[in-house]
């Protein structure tokens, strides 16, 4: 039987909106008082869960409550959630960087964490230097340490800067470093934040190949967290699905990847958001999105012999911006279907407003499935505005009359009507 290396038990986590601890002196005197008599922390009855599509009505949030998982040695766990769900916030309490408000963890191991960039590191050290720094927190000697830079260096490719202050490097630079230092100076556990998205194609290769050596050659335990699907089930044997700070499912991974693209999407062609419930930030306010035919309500069924038009519409809030929305389309089995991209500016300024914008899906395209869209709001081609996850879940049924079975299912990602021609071999003319 495999030993346990971490368990958390009943852990939780709350935030006082905009604050540090609860924010006044007399809120903390209290607490304090509080726990000097024994007794229960009087904010922990307060709070809200942390759901981040919704505003509250409480200035306490619960980042996570009431979660319990144990992982034991050599296994690879993939902690999977939207934005919000507590991801971040549970690497962090394990990786000791902040405190749970109650609960306890049990930690068996030196533990190497990654889990943003900047993280780690010391701006005005060189490479050369923070390696160094590094090995020593986690407790290596200086020989080992040696005995394995030649390695981190060429596996984060900076060679030529190793001794320029990391300050100077590029973000991808920056975490290919720190992924090198992480990984190759052999803790026990290694826990991962979707930091390895910093990093181009090649790097997240390279990266997931190492995690995938390091589990399986030298038996060490990862803690990996990241959007990508594929990666996800192609390296953890286990997932644990996260939602408004709780743990929702935890069993194989391919069977968790599965409950996250349908949990918390939208179940109908169509949504429409009051003031209050509208997703977004203070650059994009979404109030409708909606797949439909024309001509036909966005809840009646869609067919595969249909075009679809998927609309968004949404408000800007920022002045004299080239703004873009750019879509990423999945099917039932995250396979990543497309990327689709809209300049709403076409090159040109915008100012604040309400706009809408609409693309068609050419019919006989897509297979006999549920399809989940992921919107995505950048500005100048450049910088992220605002990203939502499972904003829009469509399913597609089977246009051709099969006996009142309308759902036939076809392999594959999608189903194109094709042209045939046939021509009799015999007949052709050889000049």
């Amino acid at each position: 039987m495999s030993e346990t290396v971490i368990k958390v038990e009943n852990l939780s986590k709350q935030y006082r909106l905009g604050t540090v601890g609860t924010g006044s002196l007399s809120h903390d005197v209290n607490r304090l008082w509080y726990k000097v008599r024994g007794k229960e922390d009087p904010y922990l009855k307060i709070g809200e869960e942390n759901d981040r599509t919704a505003k509250g009505n409480s200035e306490y949030v619960w980042a996570l409550r009431d979660v319990n998982f144990k992982v034991n040695h050599g296994e690879v766990l993939g902690i999977i959630g939207r934005n919000g769900a507590g991801k971040s916030t549970l690497l962090k309490i394990l990786s000791r960087t902040t405190k749970p408000t109650t609960g306890t963890i049990g930690i068996k191991g030196r533990v190497a964490s990654l889990l943003e960039v900047g993280t780690g590191f010391h701006p005005e050290l060189s490479g050369r230097e923070n390696i160094f720094l590094n090995g020593a927190i986690l407790g290596m000697t200086k020989t080992e340490i040696k005995r394995k830079f030649d390695e981190i260096v060429d596996f984060a490719g900076v060679e030529k800067y190793i001794d320029t202050p990391v300050k100077r490097y590029s973000s991808g630079m920056y975490v290919r470093l720190a992924f090198g230092v992480a990984a190759h100076l052999e803790p026990e556990i290694l826990i991962v934040d979707e930091v390895l998205a910093v990093g181009d194609a090649e790097f997240q290769r390279k990266a997931l190949g190492k995690m995938n050596d390091v589990s399986k050659s030298e038996g060490r335990t990862i803690l990996f967290v990241s959007h990508n699907m594929a990666a996800m089930k192609q390296l953890c044997q286990r997932g644990i699905l996260m939602q408004h700070g709780q743990v929702l499912a935890d069993g194989r991974m391919n069977e968790i990847a599965d409950q996250y693209l349908i949990a918390g999407v939208t179940q109908s062609n169509e949504s429409v958001w009051t003031d209050d419930e509208a997703p977004g930030n203070d650059k994009i306010t979404i109030r409708k999105v909606s797949a439909a035919v024309s001509g036909r309500p966005a809840t009646e069924p869609i067919k595969t012999s249909d075009d679809i038009d998927v609309m968004i519409e949404f408000e800007n809030h920022q002045k004299n911006i080239d703004l873009d929305v750019t879509w990423d389309i999945y099917d039932v089995d995250l396979v990543h279907v497309c990327h689709i991209g809209t300049l709403v500016g076409s090159g040109d300024k915008i100012d604040s407003g309400k706009f809408r914008v609409v693309f068609t899906i050419p019919k006989h395209l897509l297979n006999t499935k549920r399809y989940t869209f992921n919107v995505i709001f950048g500005a100048d081609q450049k910088h992220l505005v605002y990203h939502h996850e499972g904003i829009l879940s469509i399913d597609v049924e089977d246009g051709l009359q099969r006996q009142g079975n309308s759902f036939h299912q076809y392999p594959g990602v999608i189903h194109p009507k094709v042209t045939w021609q046939k021509t009799k071999i015999s007949e052709l003319v050889v000049a």
